[in-house]
């Protein structure tokens, strides 16, 4: 009974005690949970009264919460603070969770139940959450095949045991190759081009690492700035090289397989379950509904941006042509350096000009004090919660009314055991007690921003404000939940559908006004110069038809690996090349492939799903049309859009929640409009 996870946490707002959570205590934790669980269900399936709303559908909601409980904060620390002892429980242990929820979804008896309350549903006089609940819960064991035979059923436990360990695998072995890798100069006229901000960081590294020189890693603070301005092509190429090889090298860390098991276990999934791909599976329960609408999207915006990508690229040759000579061939390597010089000729916008401004608290400040404006939230500081490493910080958030929201924990630095990219996540979801208690979410948003070095604080790149905008509209979306179910609560929505909330934020980004309220240099106090601002502005689609593609290509490239339905066996790096062909700008070098290190497609949420930021950038670009015409700031539209999207969850459709908010159905004129691409 000394296990943390077993007793009382005892801690504000019952926060997770992570200061007294050991390694050993995850394991008998997870086990105690799948034990109760089991429990609770048999008496579920042992109940001799008539299957009711109550007695089955909320008696499975109310379910499994110590399992919840232990494995939200090992997962979530998988990805934010792993180790190679984390490691090792999850190999063990995915397995076994995996069979414990098959145990429960493909129990016969438990979906017998289930069936028939679903199957009286309409006689029931439910509200529209608790009916929204019911058809989530049936659709849930009928796409986890609780209708299949016997012989389907066990068929389906394989399959989705292997998907467990094979994504597991897959993301530590991205984890590890990117530790793994070290560009380490020791002269320093290699360094030529590069900001003091960049070369700090990369003696900072070599001193962690008890080496002279510098040290540049395939992190985003590292290898970005040394893509977009080292002078030397030739260490370019091979940071850009290693970085698009990762997991490729015919190693213990080589992913090749791994894809195509992935690929080909997805499909097998799903074409067991009656769809003749796993493309097929994923959007019926998505706004998009099919991939012919999908690729309707990205084929859309293919012919809408091309013309003015390729423009841009033009433009991008011509200069380099022009520093380098006629002859000179711009190469992938070559496009972030050539279009840093470009945007700053055209704007007179240095990135590097712009960090002093953007010191990391006064950021903070500032996206704080965004949302105090548009809702009247405030954020303070709360050092008696227990945080699992030294980096993060946690904060009370409470209403406008001071009553208390929810729990930030920010967590903003690269380290080993942290994964690439940015997040948001859960400790604990919102939900409504049966004495109407309302539960309220502990909220965590994950980044590897620029560190700190010895004589400066981070001081970040305007991409990495905009970063830190997109995870806290994600943020939003889990503080303001209000609803009565933890299933439906926050971020549990469509996922064509969650990334409005975040995106949305990133339109306060190129404000002056939001700008003119935290950007000060964070040595003198002196604001923010009004033509770095107007640069910034003026600047906003530089490049951005280029970004479309981009984005576009991805999505492509997931499409292609999920609406397969045929077993994969070909050469991955050859299909890859294949499949996203119409929207590359640039020849792709044989050796590189993406699929091999794409978490998102791969091991994360956004199979069959990678769609989705371009499907909520038509959304976020038509929502927040409203705002500029009623202000940015306007606390009306703000309310609305907490009042119609981010408090309600799940509990409806969400083109319902949309067009309560917006009043129509979005179109792509506004996005099209936005970037420039079409003329008001």
């Amino acid at each position: 009974m000394n296990n943390p996870f077993l007793i009382a946490y005892n801690t504000p707002h019952d926060t997770v005690p992570f200061d007294k959570i050991s390694i050993a205590d995850y394991e008998p934790a997870i086990r105690q949970g799948m034990k109760d669980e089991d429990e609770e269900i048999r008496q579920i399936v042992e109940n001799s009264d008539k299957p009711t709303f109550g007695n089955t559908i909320i008696a499975l909601e109310h379910s499994g919460k110590l399992l919840d409980r232990v494995t939200t904060v090992f997962f979530n620390l998988m990805s934010a603070e792993t180790n190679d002892e984390l490691d090792a429980i999850a190999e063990k242990l995915m397995p076994e969770l995996s069979e414990h929820s098959n145990n429960i979804s493909l129990n016969p008896a438990l979906f017998e139940r289930v069936k028939d309350v679903y199957a009286v549903r309409d006689t029931l006089n439910l509200s529209k959450e608790e009916l929204r609940l019911l058809e989530k819960t049936y659709d849930g064991f009928i796409r986890n095949g609780a209708s299949l035979n016997d012989a389907d059923k066990e068929k389906f436990r394989k399959l989705s045991m292997d998907l467990s360990s094979l994504t597991l695998k897959f993301s530590q072995n991205h984890l590890k190759e990117t530790n793994k890798y070290e560009l380490h100069i020791s002269d320093k006229e290699n360094l030529a081009g590069l900001p003091e901000s960049a070369t700090e960081a990369a003696e900072h590294t070599a001193k962690e690492k008890g080496k002279d020189g510098w040290i540049f890693t395939l992190q985003a603070p590292s290898y970005i700035p040394f893509m977009k301005y080292s002078k030397n092509r030739g260490l370019r190429k091979e940071l850009y090289m290693a970085y698009n090889t990762q997991c490729t090298h015919a190693d213990e860390l080589d992913n090749t397989d791994i894809v195509k098991q992935l690929v080909n276990t997805r499909m097998e999934l799903a074409q067991l379950l009656g769809f003749d791909n796993y493309a097929d599976y994923v959007l019926r329960k998505r706004m998009a509904e099919n991939s012919e609408k999908v690729y309707n999207l990205l084929n859309d915006l293919i012919e809408a941006y091309t013309p003015a990508a390729k423009e841009e690229i033009k433009e991008i040759e011509n200069l380099a042509k022009e520093l380098e000579g006629n002859d000179f061939e711009l190469m992938p390597w070559d496009f972030s350096f050539y279009s840093e010089k470009l945007k700053n000729r055209k704007y007179n916008l240095d990135e590097e000009a712009l960090r002093p401004y953007f010191e990391l608290n006064n950021v903070k400040k500032g996206v704080f004090g965004l949302a105090t404006k548009l809702y009247g939230i405030t954020f303070r500081e709360n050092k008696e919660i227990p945080v699992y490493h030294p980096d993060v910080q946690a904060f009370d958030v409470y209403d406008k009314d001071n009553t208390f929201l929810a729990v930030l924990y920010t967590d903003f630095h690269p380290r080993e055991g942290k994964r690439s990219g940015a997040w948001m996540t859960s400790y604990k979801e919102q939900w409504i007690e049966d004495d109407s208690t309302n539960s309220r979410p502990h909220v965590s948003v994950t980044m590897n921003f620029t560190k700190p070095t010895a004589n400066k604080p981070a001081l970040l790149t305007f991409s990495e404000v905009n970063t830190f905008l997109h995870e806290f509209g994600h943020a939003l979306h889990g503080i303001f939940a209000n609803t009565r179910f933890q299933c439906m609560s926050g971020t549990n929505v469509y996922w064509d559908f969650v990334e409005l909330p975040s995106q949305i934020m990133e339109n306060f980004a190129v404000e002056k006004d939001f700008l003119n309220t935290f950007a000060k240099h964070y040595i003198t106090g002196e604001a923010i110069p009004q033509s770095m601002i107007q640069s910034i502005v003026d600047s906003q689609n530089f490049n951005v038809a280029y970004a479309c593609l981009r984005q576009v290509s991805f999505g492509l490239l997931d499409m292609a690996w999920y609406t397969r339905n045929e077993t994969f066996t070909a050469d991955v790096k050859e299909y890859e090349k294949n499949a996203w062909s119409k929207a590359q700008l640039f020849p792709q070098p044989e050796e590189t492939c993406m699929s091999v290190q794409f978490g998102h497609i791969m091991s994360g949420g956004y199979s069959a799903g990678y769609y989705s930021y371009k499907w909520a950038e038509v959304l976020d670009a038509d929502a927040f049309s409203l705002f500029k015409k009623k202000g940015i700031f306007n606390s009306d539209v703000a309310q609305s859009f907490r009042d119609n999207i981010l408090s309600k969850g799940g509990t409806e459709h969400p083109m319902t929640l949309y067009k309560r908010f917006r009043g129509q159905e979005p179109t792509i004129d506004a996005l099209l409009e936005r970037n420039g691409i079409k003329n008001n």
